[in-house]
């Protein structure tokens, strides 16, 4: 079994380990931003047009830039990727709703549900794993090192990597409780539908990426100390 911490002898701190191969997990700058811009392009085009197709067109043809870019680079499509299934996935609810007799605002309204359903699993999975002493940001490490669970063997790295957990959790459960309720107010007829939508539209642009830079600059930050020295490995 490798050992992360004995590939990596430069390394003085576990915020050092840690931050190097989050880095990695996470695509770095380029695949937040390939991850970022379709759904950035799709809430301000349906925003400013309330055309629900148009919307979907353009995002879906800035994720297939992004990915044609990819693989002429012959580099990694994952983050390209991601973002084409979360637009295929909120089309495909936006088509449920189509077919089943729903205005162009309920189309609309029902390509919000998957992020709201992605985001309360999403929470529920990574608070389970901090609950359970597992958590996911251990797993990211361990999926860059090659060695899934060789992060348990450091009690400081399991402690940082639940730290860390916990900042990304913070995002989903904030987006679901502002953006929850407007959406089950809309579909239940104690709002008017395209007021949701616009509401929602514009929460998925504030609460979106600058949520989730937040986040990621928490966890930069707390990468940043430098502050835990490595436990000593057996020779």
């Amino acid at each position: 079994m490798s050992d992360p911490i004995a590939e990596a002898p430069s390394t003085q701190t576990v915020e050092a380990v840690v931050r190097q191969h989050l880095a990695d997990a996470l695509g770095g700058r380029r695949g937040m931003v390939e991850a970022a811009v379709p759904t950035v392009l799709f809430t301000v085009v349906f925003l400013t047009t309330r055309d629900l197709k148009l919307a979907l067109v353009i995002s879906l043809a800035a994720a297939l830039l992004a990915l044609a870019v990819r693989v002429v680079q012959r580099s990694s499509v994952q983050f390209a990727v991601n973002a084409l299934l979360g637009i295929g996935i909120g089309a495909l609810f936006a088509a449920r709703a189509a077919k089943g007799g729903g205005t162009a605002d309920e189309q609309a309204l029902a390509y919000f549900l998957p992020g709201l359903l992605y985001n309360a699993g999403y929470a529920v999975v990574l608070a389970f794993s901090n609950i359970v002493r597992w958590p996911v940001v251990g797993f990211m490490v361990g999926s860059v090192t090659g060695d899934p669970t060789g992060w348990r063997s450091d009690r400081q790295i399991v402690k940082l990597c639940s730290l860390l957990t916990w900042v990304l959790v913070a995002p989903c459960i904030l987006r679901v409780v502002v953006q929850a309720p407007i959406y089950l107010a809309a579909t239940n007829g104690l709002m008017d539908t395209g007021l949701a939508v616009g509401i929602l539209g514009g929460c998925k642009l504030v609460m979106g990426w600058p949520l989730q830079i937040a986040s990621l600059a928490a966890m930069a930050w707390l990468l940043s100390r430098n502050a835990t020295p490595l436990e000593e490995q057996p020779a």
